[in-house]
């Protein structure tokens, strides 16, 4: 678990996400409270649950970006998923505690590769001496070596004067191995033949509880099939072996245990479009299955134990954070059980010129340096006023006001629109300096912005 400091989680935020400050203030408390309770003392340890949080406010605001970049500063397990795709159980559909599952299975994949990568070297050194005993074998084997069976020139490898001895052979070909003159030689390799029938199980909800995994159970009776001998370059080769290797050394069992307490202690879960499983008081038909999907959350939210194929999972201290527009309706539609368990309700206003401005420049990522670097792959430089900035900007404001207002998103529209014929003729265009103007940006909208039903089908 990370130690920043809550200033520090935010000013890392500030560099992706423009403005939203109190919604960066309240998932970087949530972060550090998990450090502070994992330094309190055992016997309390336990007892101080997380605080989760509800975002609210309209689509393309930074909700999601800020949990997902929260979950990269720490290197977390992360998932997201939409609440509006789980179904109460006894309806055909997700069950609500296959988010968990995701979430271990991502926390072992991200331990598995942490774990290859500090064997690394180790695996390297194996596939090379693996490598050298295809291209040395032992002399009574030599007749049907892989060196002869290839038809090419035969490399002088015996050593001058009386020093002939096959390890110095073998280390000749090992510095030969080294400096990449072996390279383009090709090996015959034994490569497990992974392919194997597609099968597609369809189940109801909850059949996963029985602890079955119908795709692993199938594996073992459908035959996957003996090694095929494939012939390979050296460098590939040693490629396939070092992965091989890097699999065998990872000791797996060590790796699901670190998995399971990374998720437990550390994953976040970020339920977006909780507000679309909101039901009103006296409603019917889909409102019933959408206060029973509530229901079957309100345990996971509030700690239970989710069993998993390599063994259980505790959810007491996984932060979720949950996000939603609420336009039809509020949190306090939610039912009274899960709405204690979202203490942290923090609205995330609506982006207008001057947030659009500062997106388009500031962050790392920001759009404009996006088109600029990919432009500068095909020799072309684009360049941008700042007026042009602001005007793009303003136009941005202008369509999410008499249009849907899908917040940042917006831009991704305007920009593939105004730089739609650079970005068509940029291979074969001959004037390689561009500088994007004011003028050029109120041309390029200005027919769409005088037609509202036309800005509505383009922008």
């Amino acid at each position: 678990m990370s130690d920043l400091k809550p200033a520090e989680i935010v000013k890392e935020l500030d560099k992706y996400i423009i403005g939203q400050d109190r919604a960066k203030r309240s998932v970087a408390i949530a972060l550090r409270n998990r450090w502070r309770r994992r330094n309190v003392d055992a016997e309390l340890r336990d007892e101080i649950a997380p605080k989760n949080i509800i975002l609210i406010g309209p689509t393309g605001v930074g909700k999601t970006e800020i949990a997902r970049r929260l979950a990269r500063l720490t290197e977390s397990p992360f998932i997201k998923v939409e609440a509006s795709k789980f179904t109460e159980v006894g309806y055909v559909g997700r069950d609500v505690e296959s988010m968990v599952r995701d979430l271990l299975e991502l926390s072992i994949n991200m331990i598995k590769s942490r774990e290859q990568e500090t064997v690394k070297k180790k695996a390297r050194e194996i596939a090379e001496e693996r490598i050298l005993d295809i291209l040395l074998p032992e002399p009574k084997d030599r007749q049907n070596s892989n060196v002869h069976e290839l038809n090419e020139p035969q490399i002088d490898l015996k050593p001058v004067g009386e020093e002939s001895s096959k390890p110095s052979t073998r280390e000749k070909l090992r510095k030969m191995l080294h400096e990449g003159k072996l390279d383009s030689r090709y090996v015959d390799l034994e490569v497990p033949n992974r392919s194997m029938p597609m099968v597609e199980i369809f189940s109801g909800a909850g059949m996963e509880e029985m602890g079955i995994n119908f795709k692993d159970m199938l594996g073992t009776m459908i035959p996957k099939g003996s090694s095929k001998r494939r012939k390979v370059s050296v460098s590939e080769a040693l490629e396939i072996l070092a992965q091989e290797e890097a699999q065998r050394l990872v000791d797996m069992d060590k790796v699901v245990k670190e998995a399971i307490e990374k998720a437990e202690q550390s994953g976040i879960i970020f339920l977006d479009e909780i507000d679309k499983i909101t039901g009103k008081e006296g409603g019917g038909g889909p409102d019933v299955s959408r206060e029973g999907v509530q229901r079957d959350l309100l345990p996971i939210v509030e700690g239970s134990t989710v069993t998993t194929k390599h063994g259980p999972v505790k959810t007491d201290h996984i932060l979720f954070i949950a996000s939603g527009a609420f336009h039809m309706s509020k949190p306090s539609d939610l039912v009274p059980e899960l709405q204690g368990r979202f203490p942290i309700r923090v609205e995330l206003h609506s982006l207008g010129k001057k947030e659009f401005t500062r997106i388009l420049t500031e962050p790392k990522n920001a759009l404009l340096l996006q088109y600029i670097a990919l432009l500068r792959t095909e020799g072309v430089y684009v360049s941008f006023d700042d007026e042009a900035i602001e005007n793009i900007a303003q136009v941005a404001e202008d369509v999410n006001n008499y249009t849907e207002n899908i917040g940042a998103r917006r831009l991704h529209t305007l920009m593939e629109h105004l730089l739609e014929d650079i970005l068509f003729d940029a291979p074969d265009i001959e004037n390689k300096n561009i500088a994007i103007s004011k003028s050029y940006v109120e041309n390029k909208f200005k027919d769409i912005r005088e037609d509202e039903d036309l800005s509505r089908y383009i922008l």
